[in-house]
Order: structure tokens, then C-alpha cells, then sequence
């Protein structure tokens, strides 16, 4: 029995120290060199800090360009999905409720041209980006608010389209936070 039970306790010490100090502390250090060091990236005006570009944030004004949908009301202290599946009535009916909403505030856009994440929740509740898709089509009611061209906010929306790491992995995606930010500098 000890011939089995010594190797398993040395075994069970050397994982206990590998995963709960070398990993956790590899992780902290590469943390360190993203953008906010490790406690986030801020989005700041005029040096006062108006959120974390990483974390979904609500815009429902006409004038702003609309985030995508949260499970978990925006609230970054617990991200999760609303865990109904598609065929669900209480998730169908808030889908086409969105559905409804949007076209309300954008008239003109036909439901079939609505890009899925301005009506769908993300699976973490908090995603601060949307498909350049999703950012124009929203183009038209924001330029009638703010009496801008429709022009300008497209070529807006391509200043602010972030490319996939190394060309490669992920879509494009506007990060809405700083998208609107910029709207808000525009003169």
C-alpha cells in the first residue's frame, strides 16, 4: 500500500503547487502585458473613465448606436446566457419583442435585414461588440437624430472596425463603447 500511496501524495503536492501558484502566477504575468495591465482596458473622456471596452455596456438612445442585447441586464459581476433554447416561448417572445423595438426606432429596415446580435443576448450577457453589419445598419436612424451624414457615420464605423487577430481568427467587430464615444467627438 505505500508503495502506492507515497508516489500518489507526491504526485497530488507537486499538481496542488503546479496549478495553484505556477499556473495562477504564468497567468498574472501574462495579463500584465494586455492592454490595462491586467485590470481592463478603459475607455476614458477628457481623463474621466466612462466604462471597460471588454465589458457590454446598454445604449438605447436614438442618438447612440445600439449594443447588443444582455442576458444578465449589463451587469459585470456575474456574465451569463439566458439558457433558453431557441424553440423556448419566454425566449421567443423577448426576441421578437426586440424584433419589435428595433423596428420601431429604425423604420424602414425590413425584419428579415436585422443582423441576429442586435436581438440575441451573448452566452456571457456582456458583449461590447457587433458585427460591422449590425453598426451600419443602424446608420440611418442615428444620422436623422443627430442631423449628420449618413456618409460620416459609415466611414465612422470603418474607423472603428477592429480586424481579426492575425488577419486569421474571429470576424470583424465595432466595439460599441468606443464607437459611441467617438459619435459623441464627432462635430
Amino acid at each position: 500500500m505505500s508503495k502506492h500511496l507515497s508516489p500518489a501524495i507526491r504526485l497530488s503536492l507537486v499538481l496542488l503547487v503546479l496549478v495553484s501558484v505556477i499556473y495562477p502566477l504564468v497567468i498574472a504575468g501574462v495579463a500584465k502585458l494586455a492592454p490595462g495591465g491586467g485590470d481592463g482596458e478603459t475607455v476614458s473622456i477628457n481623463g474621466k473613465v466612462v466604462g471597460y471596452a471588454n465589458v457590454g455596456q446598454s445604449f438605447t438612445e436614438d442618438r447612440y448606436f445600439n449594443s447588443r442585447p444582455s442576458a444578465v441586464d449589463y451587469n459585470a459581476a456575474g456574465s451569463a446566457g439566458s439558457n433558453k433554447g431557441p424553440s423556448n416561448p419566454d425566449y421567443l417572445k423577448t426576441v421578437q419583442a426586440r424584433i419589435d423595438t428595433f423596428l420601431v426606432h429604425n423604420p424602414g429596415i425590413r425584419k428579415a435585414d436585422i443582423p441576429a446580435e442586435l436581438v440575441t443576448a451573448s452566452g456571457s450577457g456582456l458583449d461590447p461588440h457587433l458585427s460591422p453589419a449590425a453598426a451600419t445598419i443602424q446608420v440611418a436612424r442615428i444620422a436623422r437624430v443627430r442631423n449628420l451624414p449618413a456618409n460620416r457615420l459609415t466611414q465612422l464605423i470603418g474607423e472603428h472596425t477592429e480586424k481579426p487577430l492575425l488577419g486569421l481568427f474571429g470576424p470583424e467587430t465595432v466595439n460599441v463603447l468606443k464607437l459611441n464615444v467617438a459619435l459623441d467627438q464627432l462635430r
